[in-house]
């Protein structure tokens, strides 16, 4: 069994969610929770088919973001993977409708950080073991940082 590291592709204003899922109608669920989630969200969808043709079939509201969807999971490569890539959205406001479509499984990540994916390989098949998710930590906060977050929050409309 080989171990790889694959960068994910995407600029700092796009959010990425990758996670697993198990069906081929995938993309048209993650499509109608998507749009129904947030009026104007512009993204991307691929999903790694596991067995049958095994295609990646993508869809999306933007035609370069489902590019860029469609190449990270090339490079992923592990079977029943999706990736997602957001714009005029975050993770936070798609999440709970995401997690209600029945066949996702699981989510690997969903940030605007850079990303990197742990994949195992053997023969013809390829696992996500887990994602590098942003940079590691240069400390703990102090009573500057909270101040500074909390006041981001409500600047951002997420607390009053």
């Amino acid at each position: 069994m080989e171990i790889k590291l694959v960068d994910i592709k995407k600029n700092e204003e796009q959010n990425i969610i990758i996670g697993h899922t198990h069906f081929i109608k995938t993309v048209e669920d993650v499509y109608e929770a998507l749009v129904t989630s947030v009026p104007g969200i512009k993204f991307g969808v691929a999903f790694c088919e596991a067995s049958q043709k095994r295609l990646i079939r993508h869809s999306g509201t933007d035609e370069e973001l489902e590019k860029l969807a469609i190449e990270n999971a090339e490079r992923i490569g592990a079977g029943h993977t999706f990736v997602i890539i957001l714009e005029n959205a975050y993770p936070i406001n798609v999440m709970k409708d995401l997690k209600s479509v029945d066949e996702i499984v699981g989510i690997y990540c969903a940030t605007a950080n850079p990303v990197k994916v742990v994949v195992a390989e053997e023969g013809e098949q390829r696992a996500v073991i887990g994602v590098m998710d942003g940079l590691t930590p240069l400390g703990v906060e102090g009573e500057e940082d909270i101040k500074e977050r909390k006041e981001f929050l409500r600047k951002i409309g997420y607390k009053q």
